[in-house]
Order: C-alpha cells, then structure tokens, then sequence
C-alpha cells in the first residue's frame, strides 16, 4: 500500500505538473513533440528512458486489486512498457500513428487525459496521508 500512495503521489504531481506546463506552452510543446518524434536519435532515446520507467512500473507494482489507483498505477507501467517498445522498435509505425492523431489540432484534448490522471492519482496519493 505505501509503494501505491508513492507512485500515486510521484505519477500524479508529475503527469499533472507536466500537462500544466504544456498547456501553458501550447506551441513549444507540439513543436518539442513533433521535433523528437521527427529525430530518430531523440525518439530512440525517449524509448530507452520510457522502457526503464515501464520495467520498474511493471517489475515493482504490477497489483490490480485494493483500489483503482492502484490498477490506474499498474496500466500506466504496462503502457509505458509497449509504448515504450513499439518506439523502440517499430519507430517508423510512431511516426505514422503521430501524423493520423492530428497533435497540434486536437492538443488541448491529448493534454486533458494526462491532467485528469494526474489529478486523480494526486488526490488519491495525498488522501491517504495519516499520522
């Protein structure tokens, strides 16, 4: 339970902080995401830090009953793991899937799933502080 209040804790400030500053930086954001998606270097070394997150994710919290954060926490790190892995190894798929989701038009909506998330997970992380 305390490793689920953690990840809770760390996944949602992050995701929540990190889809805050996007939104407030609309337009070096999609640039910055179409820029490492277009750079094989950068999109290689996304999928080596994003295959690290997913492993640990998978490796030290893969519990899916107790509560939905707790699921929520466990889907994030297996989708961090095959997304991860699709990057790193059918990049060109990446870049064909990044083209047909229309990024820069539909923005504001990609940025409110990672915001909701994080607002979720954080309340849930921080709600179970007891003394």
């Amino acid at each position: 339970m305390a490793r689920t209040v953690f990840l809770s804790r760390l996944i949602g400030l992050y995701a929540l902080l990190l889809s805050l500053a996007m939104m407030s930086h609309k337009q070096a954001s999609v640039e910055a995401v179409t820029a490492m998606v277009e750079s094989p270097a950068l999109l290689l070394l996304a999928g080596f830090i994003g295959l690290g997150l997913g492993l640990a994710l998978v490796l030290g919290h893969n519990v899916w009953s107790g509560s939905l954060a707790a699921a929520l926490v466990s889907l994030l790190g297996w989708i961090f793991l095959v997304r991860s892995l699709m990057v790193l190894f059918l990049p060109g798929m990446v870049k064909r899937i990044f083209s047909a989701v229309h990024y820069e038009r539909y923005f504001y909506l990609y940025m409110s799933v990672p915001l909701l998330i994080g607002l979720y997970l954080t309340y849930c992380g921080f709600r179970k502080i007891s003394a």
